[in-house]
């Protein structure tokens, strides 16, 4: 039942629209990507990550601990959750960025998309 409720409120808040507020390019490279989450913290409602330029993946997504691994693979940030114990999956996903927002389709770009505010 826990898991029940927070995948919905997880899958809410990672798929929520968002209005554009300027022009998201995509990141095509692994160097680019590392040079734009470096140091940052990705945030949206419920949502407060961490992905180090190492590969690692570290937070919080509505209240329950989220790690993972990534790599770049193809042009797609590819990665393997867990949230609160349970695993996520693995899943290559398009990035597109402003500088101060990014955002993450999955599927190589063809499913749903989360965009966070990188502080």
């Amino acid at each position: 039942m826990r898991l029940s409720i927070a995948l919905t409120a997880l899958t809410a808040a990672l798929a929520a629209a968002q209005p554009a507020h300027a022009e998201l390019a995509p990141i095509s490279d692994r160097a680019q990507f590392v040079e734009l989450i470096a140091g940052k913290t990705l945030t949206r409602p419920l949502v407060s990550l961490t992905v180090s330029p190492e590969g690692g993946i570290s937070g919080n997504g509505a209240g329950w601990d989220v790690s993972g691994e990534w790599s770049w693979q193809d042009g797609y940030f590819c990665r393997n959750l867990t949230w609160g114990g349970d695993p996520l999956g693995y899943n290559c996903q398009a990035v597109a960025s402003d500088g101060s927002e990014i955002r993450f389709t999955s599927d190589r770009g063809a499913g749903r998309s989360a965009a966070f505010t990188l502080r």
